[in-house]
């Protein structure tokens, strides 16, 4: 099993920044890709950026150069870096890690980008 805790979400300006954590505990050996989704009420779960064992990064085409995410192995740790938000930004963001079978969720953080 491994466990993820999401935080970091909150309000924050057009232009602003945010830094999203996800610590995670249990299993962790069993892990290889990580990454982040988000959701807005009534749409389906967007995928945002993966990032793999070996440090390498995906991300959607709306984020690329305003997100960067990263991955602390030592401390069990992935962040989001979010620059330059804009309010489509606005969502839950959930982390996930994949495991050699499955997916495990957070239980997502709110962003809100609003003046």
């Amino acid at each position: 099993q491994v466990q993820l805790v999401e935080s970091g979400g909150g309000l924050v300006q057009p232009g602003g920044s945010l830094r999203l954590s996800c610590v995670v505990s249990g299993n962790i050996l069993s892990i290889n890709a990580m990454g982040w989704y988000r959701q807005t009420p009534g749409k389906q779960r967007e995928w945002v950026t993966t990032i793999t064992n070996g440090g390498g990064t995906n991300y959607r085409d709306s984020v690329k150069g305003r997100f960067t995410v990263s991955r602390d192995d030592t401390n069990d740790i992935m962040t989001l870096q979010m620059s330059n938000l804009k309010p489509e930004d606005t969502a839950m963001y959930y982390c996930y890690a994949d495991p050699i079978v499955g997916r495990y969720w957070g239980q997502g953080t709110q962003v809100t980008v609003s003046s």
